[in-house]
Order: structure tokens, then sequence, then C-alpha cells
């Protein structure tokens, strides 16, 4: 149970979510992007420049709260290096969500002058707002809107009909459905999905997401681990031992004393997406220096 997870998850109305973003990226000047500071990487359709027909493009680096701020700050350097502005952004406590529209506005400098050369200094500037699933995409417009303008949810994969939501400093938003990409060619990507909630809960194995998560964070967080779960050792022992020994110091058992793994996945789970293990990041910028993200 304990080795790499296979996780692949597209179904129906993401293509037509697909469609709707391409036909849709006529209408705005630019698009947002907003990722998972948690998993920088992994949060990051490798789809959308192509979907929005190289429209201009800035990126939210969302749920920084729950991010280990250190590998925020690298992956923020890494991804402003594709030349595209980079906010930080907490729609929990509202942390960077102010400075978005004087970006967007700093962004489309060159199209602002080219409606005022024309007359047409009024005119709103549209930006396309998307994301994954579970990014927290509804509740940063809400934060820029600073009403209930987008319908927010944890549950992945609910399309929404069209939204033009009012941010203020003359930018209309609009809202997508959270989408994902066909097939995840990196199994370790599908797994920081899985992880995070991009990637709907009922078609996954608890037991087996639970357990790799305490692979991984033995490998990256080895203290918060022993000190929340109590556990003896996480070098020498494998996710499934791990999360036994989990179960077994919460007192999760079934009859006839068998630790009920399953439950404890499912907590462990819960409790790392609530950020009660601390401000976690599951990827390091190291991985992206080669690269260009999201191309």
């Amino acid at each position: 149970m304990d080795g790499e997870l296979t996780i692949q998850w597209f179904p129906g109305h993401m293509a037509k979510a697909r469609r709707m973003i391409r036909e849709d990226s006529a209408l705005v000047d630019a698009v947002c992007e907003i990722i998972d500071a948690r998993i920088p990487a992994s949060s990051r359709n490798p789809e959308l420049p192509e979907l929005t027909a190289g429209k201009p493009r800035m990126v939210i680096l969302n749920r920084v709260d729950e991010a280990d701020p250190a590998a925020t700050a690298r992956w923020r350097a890494v991804i402003a290096r594709e030349g595209c502005p980079v906010l930080e952004t907490d729609c929990k406590s509202g942390r960077g969500v102010n400075a978005f529209t004087g970006a967007v506005r700093s962004l489309l400098r060159e199209r602002i002058a080219l409606y005022e050369s024309r007359g047409q200094g009024g005119k709103p500037l549209r930006v396309m707002v998307a994301g994954i699933p579970n990014v927290g995409k509804s509740s940063f417009i809400n934060r820029v809107a600073r009403r209930r303008a987008a319908e927010a949810g944890d549950r992945p994969g609910v399309t929404r009909g069209k939204q033009w939501i009012n941010a203020g400093n003359g930018v209309e938003l609009l809202d997508t459905p959270g989408l994902l990409w066909p097939r995840f060619e990196d199994k370790a990507v599908g797994e920081n999905l899985a992880f995070t909630g991009a990637v709907r809960d009922e078609i996954l194995d608890a037991e087996a997401l639970g357990a790799r998560l305490m692979t991984r964070l033995a490998a990256l967080y080895p203290d918060r681990l022993l000190q929340r779960y109590k556990l003896t050792d996480v070098e020498t022992k494998t996710g499934d031992q791990m999360l036994a020994e989990a179960a077994r110091r919460r007192g999760f058992l079934v009859s006839g004393g068998e630790v009920d793994t399953e439950r404890m996945a499912k907590v462990f789970l819960d409790e790392f997406r609530g950020g009660k293990l601390g401000r976690i990041t599951l990827e390091t910028a190291g991985e992206a220096e080669n690269g260009s993200l999201g191309d």
C-alpha cells in the first residue's frame, strides 16, 4: 500500500470547462492564475497558456498561510522569472488581496493607454480567474470583491455558469470552473493534487493516500509527525506502519483490538488540509530551477 500512487481524474464536466475557458479567453484582457502555495508546481495547469491564447498572465500564490514561508519566497522568485507578476495571498486574513487590482492595472498599462487613446478611458479591464479545483479561487474572488460574489466550496469539480464580478478600480473578474488536465505524466503531481483535495476523495483509497503522505512528510517535516502523532520513529518505518502507530496512539480501534487505519488516514488528511500540522510545502523550488513552470 505504501508505494507510489497512480492518480488520474478528468471527468466529463472538465472537458466542458476546458472548452469554456478557451472560448471565454476572447472576452478578457488578461488571465489571473491561482495556484496553491503548498504545491506551486503541481497546482499549475500546463494547458492554461494554450487555452488562453497567450493572454497576459499574473500568478497568485494562494494559501500562503498554510505553506512554508521560506519555500514560498523561493517559489515566488522562480515564477517571477517567467516575466509575470506574482502576488502572495491568504484569503482567510485577506493578506495580499488589496494589491491585486493595482497589479492588474500595472500588467495592462499598455492596454489602458490604448483605451485612453481611443477615448475609452473608463472601459473596464476584464480578467479571467483560473485555477485547479480547491485552490481557493472563489474565496480569493470574494475577498477581492469584498462580498460573496462567487460560490466557494471545498468539493472539486463543481461547474458554474459564467460570472462577471466587479473587483473595483476598473477591474472585472470572470470566474471559471476548477480545471485539471487529462493526464498527470508525473505520478508525484497526481499525489500532490490528491493530498490537497484537488482530486475528488471518493475516487481515492484513503489508507493508501494517507500512508503515502506519511512517507512524504517523514522526509520533509519529520518533527511535525513526531510531535502531533506521538510517533516513536519516522526514519525506519513505512507509511503504513506510521499510520498504524498514529491510529493506535489516537485510540482508533475496531473489534478485536485491530487499529482502524482507514479512520486514521481520513483524520490525518483532514488535519493536513486544515493546517493542523503547521505550514508545509510539498515541493521544493529547486525542482523547477532548470525549467519554466506552466509552459
